[in-house]
């Protein structure tokens, strides 16, 4: 499908079943992952899904990370580190607003934040999926200075116009809208058609 890894970062924002739904979605289709789950990130697969471990999280995922490889997010010297490094691009989801914030101002503190930092500057997709309540006003200017330095911000906000009867079906409208950003050619929701009354 294609050649180089999406970079997959998941951090401590609420909202754990869109990156372990986006992370199945990839392996089972062999696409080429890097995954960075932060500690905060960790915290938050356990206290949502019960997840406590990579080892776990292989297994709420299909079990087959054949084509994922995982970094530890403090080790900044890491693949996903350097520019010289084709990647497909990356994706933080769910994405905390600290982490939005030390996007949007390039700390580059652990390997997540590095990671967007080369995404931003080779110019690659960086797709940031936020699930924030409501947004206070540094909330937004950061949203504002990431886009303006390249990025694609995807709210976790899914739509109800195909109305969906399961929260996995409210999952998947954002998870496919994630790989669209991507421009992976995977369907796992559906889409307007118009007619959809």
């Amino acid at each position: 499908m294609i050649r180089h890894p999406v970079v997959l970062a998941i951090t401590g924002a609420s909202g754990a079943a869109y990156g372990v739904r986006l992370l199945e979605v990839l392996a089972t289709r062999a696409v080429p992952v890097w995954l960075i789950v932060s500690s905060h990130g960790m915290r938050l697969l356990e206290a949502e899904r019960g997840i406590r471990s990579l080892d776990e999280l292989r297994a709420a995922t299909g079990g087959d990370w054949r084509t994922v490889t995982s970094f530890p997010d403090g080790d900044r010297g890491a693949l996903p580190a350097s520019g010289s490094q084709r990647t497909h691009g990356m994706v933080v989801c769910p994405c905390s607003m600290g982490t939005v914030s030390a996007i949007a101002l390039g700390t580059s503190r652990s390997l997540v934040e590095r990671a967007a930092d080369v995404t931003l500057k080779e110019r690659r997709r960086l797709v940031l999926v936020p699930r924030e309540t409501p947004l206070s006003l540094v909330h937004l200017r950061n949203l504002v200075a990431v886009t303006e330095a390249g990025a694609i911000v995807v709210p976790a906000a899914p739509g109800f116009y195909h109305r969906p009867a399961t929260v996995a079906e409210l999952v998947d409208f954002i998870v496919q809208r994630v790989l669209d950003q991507l421009d992976l050619d995977i369907e796992i929701a559906r889409r307007w058609t118009g007619d959809d009354t």
